[in-house]
């Protein structure tokens, strides 16, 4: 009996030797593409961003949008 207990410690002790190897690689994999994937979308997100106020003809960037932008600084009193 004593052979079964210690075959069975032995494929226990393999089977979580053999799930944190595989988490070993499997975590950094998710993590590499997670963080691509979210900067890929931060990316994009920004892009629009940018061109909506480029190619906007006549808007300032003013919630409103009816503003004009100074074209030169007031002076100090």
């Amino acid at each position: 009996m004593q052979l079964f207990k210690s075959r069975g410690i032995v494929t226990t002790v393999g089977g979580a030797l053999l799930t944190v190897v595989a988490l070993t690689f499997v975590v950094p994999g998710y993590v590499e593409w997670s963080s691509d994937t979210a900067l890929a979308e931060f990316m994009g997100a920004a892009k629009v961003s940018a061109s909506d106020h480029s190619n906007a003809k006549g808007k300032t960037g003013c919630p409103v949008g009816k503003k004009k932008l100074p074209t030169t600084l007031s002076p100090l009193p």
